[in-house]
């Protein structure tokens, strides 16, 4: 073993999570043996040399995220996370049983609520989420589909088990930085490439383009696609233009479209031209300023109204939020029986709900032993984990708590898996967690072999976001056998093409982010 690893052993002691690549016995698991050859024929300096190598790629194609007010080049670590074929078969399989329930359950909250009048989810829950809006009550989206595109945050506990820790289906976001990975990894730990079956990842974006198409309202056999973003100063902007790169289609923001006659028309140089479907990456709450918050300038009036009346598909639709409210996450097993008849595949994390009042009583007690959560969160924040919280800290969310148990839920602090990850002159074990990204076109539910692996960068912590300071990792799904797709050597670029459509070659690429930056 690499001398990369001498200390290895120790510091997964002190985690006392399960770790990914290696066994308690410090003997690499079946999966990552290939890997652990790979890494074994490198020293520190051929490490380091390629970590600053992938660095320096990212910063310079625009891969950065805004972390304290700072652009940084998103952080990559050089090992990869390998998950073998038969884990992924669940998870995918799990993926999409969830994603058919989640789809069912909105579809049921804004028609005949029955999952309410059926008593499997509490009504009183449902119409107080932040994210239920009244606005698009009885209203049916054109093509049928609701959850276009999803983030199904998963984890693995003490005993290796993947469990669900929670569901985005309103704005996911994450999955540039899953492509960009397998492009720089490429180039950093190429000969790790050529020894496992690796499938590829670089289907997704025709794959969003075809299920956008399918959705696109009824009569129209070409439709017009774009991406809607709010703009360039939005910490997800580089995502925004390499999707739209990548699918061939129009980058706009609120301001280039036009809503008239329940129609979506999009302003260009020979004048305007009709739009079918928005791939819209802006909060519901700023997308229609004559439904929502009337003081934003970053989407377009009319578009809630064009929607409602067929006219424009908007991926994914307008309040799938209460989806992603964490409370209901809590009865997403008993969504999953009720709307498929199925028991759940993948397991939630257990969770207490905190507007019941025993439930209520017990996180009071255990305060410092649980993580609490605000039921609105994204990013980690407002997250507190009771063990690392000072008693000043604790005494005010119990307070807040007390006002307000509707706004949070609690969970058992889970020692994520951990992985190898570089730090300093050696590799150490860091948590992570995996976000796999599924496609949804209202016939199949397609998940992308791999999605986006986030890691801890500081020892002990728990905190993966990007925001907060973590990194990520290329996460490689192992194909069954070498007859399926897989990664058959590094590549320098990403070509896909749809139809007649061209992609964009990585010059082109450059031209149209500049353009739009300016």
């Amino acid at each position: 073993m690499s001398d990369l690893f001498e200390d290895y052993a120790v510091a997964a002691a002190r985690t006392g999570a399960y770790d990914e690549m290696f066994a308690p016995d410090q003997v690499a698991r079946p999966t990552y043996r290939q890997l652990e050859e790979a890494l074994a024929s490198l020293d520190l300096a051929d490490v380091s040399s390629r970590a600053d190598s992938m660095a320096r790629t990212f910063l310079d194609r625009g891969v950065t995220f805004d972390y304290a007010g700072e652009e940084r080049p998103f952080p990559l670590d050089i090992v990869p996370r390998v998950i073998s074929a038969p884990e992924w078969n669940v998870l995918e399989r799990g993926v999409a049983q969830r994603v058919r329930a989640l789809e069912a359950f909105l579809n049921d909250v804004y028609g005949r609520m029955s999952v309410a009048a059926d008593g499997v989810v509490p009504r009183r829950i449902i119409t107080s989420s932040k994210h239920f809006h009244r606005q698009v009550h009885g209203f049916e989206p054109a093509g049928g589909v609701r959850v276009h595109i999803s983030g199904i945050d998963v984890v693995r506990d003490g005993e290796g088990t993947f469990r669900v820790l929670e569901d985005n289906v309103r704005v996911p976001s994450g999955v540039s930085y899953v492509l960009e990975n397998r492009r720089a990894m490429a180039k950093g730990l190429p000969e790790a490439f050529s020894q496992q079956p690796i499938r590829p990842v670089e289907e997704y974006p025709r794959r969003l383009l075809s299920a956008l198409r399918r959705t696109a309202p009824a009569g129209v056999d070409e439709p017009t696609v774009v991406v809607l973003t709010p703009g360039v100063f939005n910490s997800a902007y580089f995502e925004h233009t390499l999707l739209a790169g990548l699918m061939g289609v129009e980058l706009v923001e609120g301001r280039d479209l036009i809503c008239r006659g329940n129609r979506v028309y999009m302003r260009t140089t020979a004048g305007e031209q009709r739009v079918d479907v928005i791939y819209k990456r802006i909060d519901d709450d700023f997308l229609d300023p004559l439904q929502f918050r009337s003081d934003s300038m970053l989407g377009c009036p009319g578009l809630v109204n064009a929607a409602r009346a067929g006219g424009v598909t908007i991926a994914n639709a307008v309040g799938n939020g209460v989806a992603d409210d964490k409370l209901v996450y809590s009865y997403v097993p008993d969504i999953i029986r009720y709307y498929l008849g199925e028991e759940p595949i993948i397991a939630n994390v257990d969770t207490f709900r905190l507007e019941e009042d025993g439930a209520r009583e017990e996180v009071l007690d255990r305060l410092d032993e649980l993580v609490v959560k605000p039921v609105d969160g994204s990013g980690g924040k407002g997250l507190v984990i009771g063990p690392d919280a000072s008693p000043e800290e604790l005494d005010a969310l119990r307070q807040r708590l007390v006002e307000d148990p509707r706004g949070w839920i609690a969970q058992p602090v889970l020692q994520l898996s951990t992985v190898p990850t570089l730090s300093g002159n050696r590799f150490g074990p860091r948590h992570v967690d995996l976000r796999p990204f599924a496609v949804n076109d209202g016939d199949d539910v397609w998940v992308l072999p791999g999605g986006l692996t986030r890691v801890a960068l500081r020892e002990g912590s728990l905190i993966v976001n990007s925001s907060q300071g973590g990194g990520s990792k290329d996460t490689w799904v192992l194909a069954e056998s070498r007859n399926m797709p897989i990664e058959a050597e590094p590549r320098h670029s990403i070509s896909i093409r749809e139809r007649t459509s061209v992609w964009p070659v990585e010059s082109s690429w450059r031209d149209r982010q500049a353009e739009q930056q300016q």
